[in-house]
Order: C-alpha cells, then structure tokens, then sequence
C-alpha cells in the first residue's frame, strides 16, 4: 500500500514513543502516506489503522479533524486562507474574495488545471500577520495584499 521508504519513515516515527504507545505516530504516519499518495483514501487510512494496530475510526478520528490532511484529491498546490475572526478583520474575506477571481474557483475547489485547490482554514497562530495563507500545509504567507497574491500565483505557476 505504501512504499518501502514511506513505511522506514514511519517506523522512525514510531520509534520516538514507547514501545506500547505506537499509536502516537498516527499524526506523522498519515503526514507520511499524504506525501507519497497526495491524498488520504479510505483505503490508505485503513492502511495506517492497521499497521498502527488502531482502529480504524480512530484514525479517520484524527483525520477528518485537522484541516492538513486531504481526504480527496487536491490539486498540486492547496492554499489554504485563514478566515478566523482575527484574520477575518484584518482582511482575509477581501484577499480570500480576491484569489477566487484570480483562480476562477470557491472554495473547496479545484482549478480546471488541476494545479490549485483552495481551501479555508482555521486559525493559524499567526494573527499579526493578517491576511495569512498556508501553501501545501507547510508555507505560511503573511500579508496576502492583492499585490502579494499575485506574487504568489506567479511563483506557483
């Protein structure tokens, strides 16, 4: 189901817990399979509940509740906008309203080339930065102005 390197990458994960506490490297493991397959399927999460000797709800528990993980195919970039309050008055809605136009897409959606899904996010823990986009769940950008959206699509081309 995954490949030998992902399954040594969550071995070493594993590792890092007690030897009765492997269930704890849920969070890296579905990372891990996220990275290889580009999205978690049923099946691939089965998988992880399995070799994690979990069950499975638990780990469909954890990855339907944090926003990072992709339960269905995304496209190579998934900017995620914050729209917390906090983002919200410093003006998400605007640059959020604003990159839909750009992409021609809403949210949750994906563009027709299949290169930029767009999703909306909860707090990122960086409110000061406002607007704050998050890119493959890895980027933080700070200050999404429309000059700085533009930026970005143009680098993400």
């Amino acid at each position: 189901m995954l490949s030998t390197e992902s399954l040594k990458r969550i071995d070493h994960e594993i590792t890092k817990y007690p030897e009765d506490r492997k269930q704890s490297a849920v969070m890296s493991a579905l990372a891990i399979a996220q990275e290889e397959k580009g999205w978690l399927s049923n099946e691939t999460i089965d998988f992880i509940a399995t070799y994690l000797s979990m069950p499975a709800i638990a780990v469909y528990e954890v990855a339907t509740f944090y926003n990072m993980y992709n339960l269905e195919p995304v496209g190579k970039y998934k900017i995620t906008v914050c729209t917390n309050l906090p983002c919200a008055l410093s003006g998400s809605n605007e640059s959020a309203a604003y990159l839909k136009k750009k992409l021609g897409i809403e949210f949750n959606q994906t563009t027709t080339d299949g290169k930029i899904t767009l999703k909306e996010g909860e707090c990122f823990g960086a409110c000061g930065d406002a607007p704050v986009f998050l890119v493959n769940n890895k980027r933080m950008c700070s200050f999404m102005s429309n000059e700085m959206i533009d930026k970005l699509l143009e680098e993400l081309k």
